[in-house]
This record gives C-alpha cells, sequence and structure tokens, in this order.
C-alpha cells in the first residue's frame, strides 16, 4: 500500500517510500532525509507533516546530495480525504518546479 501525500484540498498528490517522494503516476520528484524533503537536486523544500509536505520551519535545513532514483509503479488516485490544514503551508508543488 502506498504512503500517499495530499495537498490542503484533500486531494492525493504524490506517494512516498522510505527515500523518495514520487507523482501518483511513478516520476520521481524528491527525497526523504528524515521527515525533511529535498528536490532531486538536493535542495531543501520543507517537512513530511501528516501526510503533507509544509513549510514548517523558518529556516533552510541545508542541502544534501543529489539523487537520481528509479521510476516508481503508477498508483490510483485514492478517495479525497476531506480539507486539513496544520497552520502551515503546502509547499509539493515546489518539488515539481
Amino acid at each position: 500500500m502506498a504512503n500517499f501525500i495530499y495537498n490542503e484540498d484533500g486531494d492525493a498528490v504524490g506517494f512516498h517510500d522510505d527515500a523518495f517522494i514520487y507523482k501518483l503516476d511513478g516520476a520521481a520528484v524528491g527525497q526523504l532525509n528524515g521527515p525533511s524533503v529535498h528536490k532531486l537536486d538536493g535542495s531543501y523544500i520543507g517537512e513530511l507533516y501528516e501526510d503533507m509536505i509544509v513549510d514548517r520551519f523558518s529556516q533552510d535545513l541545508g542541502a544534501i546530495e543529489p539523487a537520481t532514483p528509479p521510476r516508481g509503479s503508477p498508483v490510483p488516485m485514492p478517495a479525497n480525504r476531506g480539507m486539513m490544514s496544520y497552520g502551515f503551508p503546502d509547499v509539493f508543488d515546489l518539488l515539481l518546479s
């Protein structure tokens, strides 16, 4: 079963394993270093918090080594889980730029 990542509207936007973050079509877009989320080039984006990627801290925690993970298997879109806000901005889209 996939570990889905959701946006504030409750829509699934991706999934993750222990090391990488993928779009629902299986394209790798980021990497995990504990709860810290980084682009594939290693630049810091935010934190994985309650199944969302959010701008939780006011400082950049620094870059990590770039990575080139293999493509993941596509996963079906799960049902909307309902709107959620944890008081931090949703930053999943930063992985796509």
